[in-house]
């Protein structure tokens, strides 16, 4: 399906760069996983480029249930991500831009502030981030040299 951030690519595909004889289904799928914390990464570097600061980092939804999950994105992202309650993040979210619509809340910041709870906090495993550091810096290399071969 391509790309969204930050390539707005609906051209490019998916690759597994790396893959041996060796690596079995769980290798596969964590490498799925690993891909996708990449691409969110990718959008904080853009933040980062654009000089807008990124505070906080907050999971929800189904998939911050799964603890291997937030610690892949937590060792990613080289910093602690903490888990919302509300587990249905487009329907909450949408309910609280109707309600800051409304007028129940002057914002969306004060209504985020006045409803969202934090149901805990996943921090980084140094080693682990380091590795996953340099192979940030492998991913972001992938992208132009697809770009390169598909075009």
């Amino acid at each position: 399906m391509g790309e969204r951030t930050p390539h707005c690519d609906p051209n490019i595909r998916a690759a597994c760069i790396g893959l041996a004889a060796n690596h079995g289904r769980g290798h596969v799928v964590r490498a799925v996983l690993e891909g996708v914390a990449f691409s969110l990464r990718d959008t904080f570097t853009i933040f980062q480029e654009i000089e807008v600061p990124v505070k906080t980092i907050r999971l929800g939804g189904g998939g911050a249930r799964s603890p291997l999950w937030r610690q892949i994105q937590t060792d990613i992202y080289g910093q602690q991500v903490d888990t919302v309650e509300a587990e249905e993040g487009a329907a909450y979210g949408a309910a609280i831009l109707a309600g800051v619509g409304a007028k129940a809340w002057p914002s969306v910041d004060a209504a985020c502030g006045a409803i969202v709870r934090v149901a805990g906090s996943t921090t980084p495993n140094t080693a682990d981030s380091v590795v996953m550091e340099k192979a940030y810096a492998v991913y972001r290399r992938i992208y132009p040299a697809m770009k390169s071969i598909l075009n």
